[in-house]
């Protein structure tokens, strides 16, 4: 801590130093001043927490220093040390913040008392005011998640704002006269690939980013607040409340301030003006749209107002013309053949005069409903949590990937989907394997262990799979049903058995899984064409 002497007689000053323990109060610097004046200076550029000062000094007296002092250092705490025992002196003291009067000449247990009561003042004070800043950090980080979600709301229950509206006009400057306001978005969806990348580990910074600048243009003249849109994390809407036709030159203004700072633009999406606060919601909708529809072919403008389709430019090319051919391309477990049919619909999607976000998501949409069902017919056994990554979900915003000219670049996606559709076809030709393997397995199952009872709920347990699935597959690589096939394995061995003159029909009939004798000996007959005894007799005659 640092302590600041004032007196004009340097005896005074010199006999405080010796009369006070500096290191027991943690005091390592002590200042000095013969006047007022000089005090203010060392004030200034030292900052002490102490200042012991006389009351009748030459050039700036301690009256004047004291109210100086209660203007430009509040928080420092100030003992008088005083030859007259004046009570309009005392009474200032106590005006101006003084913590003590002491008079001369000078009593050390007095001096020390005075000094450990203006520590102790100031160790409590800095204390609360410690706190006072931690609070104020911790509100300043929050306010920005506050405003985030207060004007989300707002957007879709204009009811929100009567109890909220001197709020808004004490700290965003949105007055209550406002009547209308544009409403204008920023989407991430629909940025610079270049951008994006740099940002795609930490996309809350960007975003964080991009609303400073905005509100840089924004709040220190009042015309509006840019903010994260809580129901779609990838937008940042702007209310607009000042001058709404001047709206989109604002916008072209922010988006050279974008470029300036990270070195690329972005495209928005403005509605019309609406009245405050009821029609946000139009307007919030309507630059949505002039978003979602425009044009990502050619490049022609930044800003984007109500977009109404020309004629002409609606779209007739869907996913399904190309489904036939990309499912072949699956099973065939061609890399190529894959590769072409992606080249063949990125080729088609190039070929059409007008591209819209809308109609990419619509595409987008089709090709994930499609790659479902593929998934779920080619790798019947997949699991949801396998399906997930294959259909590309978490990707859904590579679709619309622009080059430094804002013009869509299908390069992207055109790697996502044969990347997708390679790892498709390559689990399909596994499974293929896989299933023949286990089918055959189960075949050796029943070949080994025809004698014992066995159900086909006990194969589908013994190899994970379900019964379902067993039988279709079994039929499949067999033609016939696994029940069948276990009783030709059943019947040929009862066969074998029957040239065996000293075994009873109902121990062959036991040694080959059948515990019945007449269900064996019906069985026996519906396969071979006569009962067991009537085949050991043909067998042993032969």
């Amino acid at each position: 801590m640092k302590v600041l002497l004032v007196d004009d007689e340097k005896h005074v000053r010199d006999a405080i130093r010796l009369l006070v323990n500096w290191k027991q109060y943690g005091i390592d610097t002590i200042l000095e001043a013969s006047d007022g004046e000089a005090a203010t200076a060392l004030v200034s550029s030292e900052h002490p927490e102490i200042i012991m000062t006389d009351m009748m000094m030459p050039i700036m007296n301690g009256v004047k220093l004291l109210e100086w002092l209660h203007r430009h250092a509040p928080d420092a705490k100030t003992i008088v040390i005083s030859g007259h025992d004046d009570f309009s002196l005392l009474r200032h003291t106590v005006k101006y913040g003084g913590t003590d009067y002491i008079l001369k000449p000078i009593d050390p247990d007095q001096l020390n008392e005075a000094l450990d009561k203006a520590i102790q003042t100031w160790l409590k004070d800095e204390e609360q005011r410690h706190a006072n800043r931690e609070l104020n950090i911790e509100v300043n980080q929050f306010k920005p998640i506050y405003w985030d979600k207060l004007l989300s709301a707002l957007i879709a229950e204009p009811g929100t704002y009567d109890p909220v509206a001197d709020q808004l006009e004490r700290e965003l400057h949105l007055a209550r006269s406002v009547a209308t306001c544009r409403v204008a978005i920023l989407s991430l969806d629909t940025m610079e690939a270049s951008i994006k990348n740099k940002f795609s580990q930490n996309i809350d910074l960007l975003l964080f980013s991009l609303i400073n600048i905005c509100n840089e243009f924004l709040v220190p003249h009042k015309r509006g607040y840019a903010f994260r849109h809580l129901h779609n994390s990838n937008e940042i809407v702007l209310f607009l409340w000042s001058a709404p036709s001047l709206a989109e030159e604002l916008l072209a203004s922010i988006n050279d301030g974008i470029r300036t700072a990270l070195h690329a633009r972005v495209d928005f999406g403005i509605g019309s003006s609406h009245n405050f606060p009821s029609q946000l919601k139009l307007s919030y909708q309507e630059a949505r749209d002039a978003l979602r529809q425009r044009n990502l072919t050619t490049k022609e403008t930044w800003i984007h107002t109500n977009w109404l389709p020309s004629k002409g430019s609606q779209q007739t090319l869907t996913f399904h013309q190309f489904e036939e051919q990309i499912h072949l391309a699956l099973r065939s477990g061609n890399v190529e053949q894959i590769q072409d049919i992606v080249q063949i619909w990125i080729d088609a999607i190039k070929s059409c005069d007008v591209i819209t976000p809308a109609q990419l998501e619509h595409w987008w949409g089709e090709y994930r409903v499609m790659m479902r069902r593929w998934i779920q017919q080619l790798i019947p056994d997949s699991r949801e949590e396998d399906i997930q990554p294959l259909l590309l979900e978490d990707n859904a915003a590579s679709i619309i990937t622009l080059d430094e000219k804002g013009i869509l670049s299908l390069s992207l996606w055109q790697q996502e989907l044969t990347r997708s559709l390679i790892q498709v076809s390559k689990l399909h030709l596994e499974s293929q394997h896989k299933d023949n393997n286990v089918i055959f397995e189960i075949a050796n199952f029943l070949e080994k262990y025809y004698h014992e009872d066995i159900s086909l709920a006990d194969i589908a347990s013994r190899f994970y799979l379900s019964r379902e699935y067993i039988s279709r597959k079994f039929k499949q690589e067999f033609t016939v049903n696994l029940s069948d096939y276990l009783g030709q394995i059943r019947m040929s061995k009862a066969k074998v058995l029957l040239c065996n003159p000293n075994l009873r029909i109902s121990q062959v009939a036991e040694m080959v899984g059948y515990q019945d004798e007449k269900y064996f000996s019906k069985v026996f007959k519906k396969m071979s064409g006569m009962t067991p005894n009537e085949y050991r007799k043909t067998a042993n005659s032969i």
